[in-house]
């Protein structure tokens, strides 16, 4: 009876964790998606006299589309460094604003990292997981050998770190890609590796080259 109880309650979690994010996420993006939609879509009804379903998200993606547009420009650019400095300055609003700004630069600056490392930090004998972010500069920092730069993010919190230039055989690369580093670190360590990976872990195998 109690192997019984243990078997349906651990399948049970099991399908709750499996349920539950994808039931939450699709609940998010559906009441966030109608929302969009009815805002945008009621002021095209006003101008076209006609509501066509879909055309608010149509219409969100291209305005970020020219937003894009005008901040790779100089005066777009200076303009928004402008709005970014008020944001920042007004009471309330700049809690908000900063944080999901972060969030946003985290994402976009992990898109250039070269893969995960595996480093000794913050002592001997204690690891940290790290992303490898290119080649240090060695003449102007005044190194000797080659060096990586790897940004070693804080737990749960990615959008904070260190920047650690390493002797190149000092850091090890893992077989995961970047979001599988960014999941583990986030998850403080639940989300766990597939063997391959642990292996390369625990055996401290170092990584390819990096361009």
């Amino acid at each position: 009876m109690k192997k019984l109880k243990n078997f349906l309650k651990k399948n049970f979690l099991t399908g709750l964790l499996v349920v539950v994010p994808v039931g939450v996420t699709v609940f998010v993006l559906k009441a966030l998606l109608i929302w969009i939609d009815g805002i945008l879509g009621g002021i095209e009804q006003d101008l076209l006299g006609h509501y066509y379903p879909g055309l608010g998200i149509v219409t969100l993606l291209l305005f970020i589309f020219v937003i894009g547009i005008i901040s790779a420009n100089y005066i777009g650019n200076r303009v928004l460094r402008a709005w970014d400095r008020l944001m920042r300055r007004l009471p309330l609003v700049r809690g908000i604003y900063s944080t999901v700004r972060q969030m946003m630069e985290a994402f976009s600056t992990a898109q250039n990292f070269h893969g995960v490392g595996l480093v000794e930090y913050p002592r001997k004998g204690c690891y940290s997981i790290g992303f490898i972010t290119g080649r240090a500069d060695e003449r102007t920092m005044g190194l000797s050998g080659n060096h990586l730069s790897v940004f070693v993010p804080t737990t749960p919190n990615p959008t904070a770190g260190f920047l650690l230039l390493l002797p190149e055989n000092e850091v090890h690369k893992l077989n995961m890609t970047v979001d599988q580093g960014m999941k583990y670190i986030v998850s403080l360590g639940l989300v766990s590796m597939n063997k391959q990976q642990a292996e390369i872990l625990l055996q401290g195998k170092p990584g390819e080259a990096v361009p």
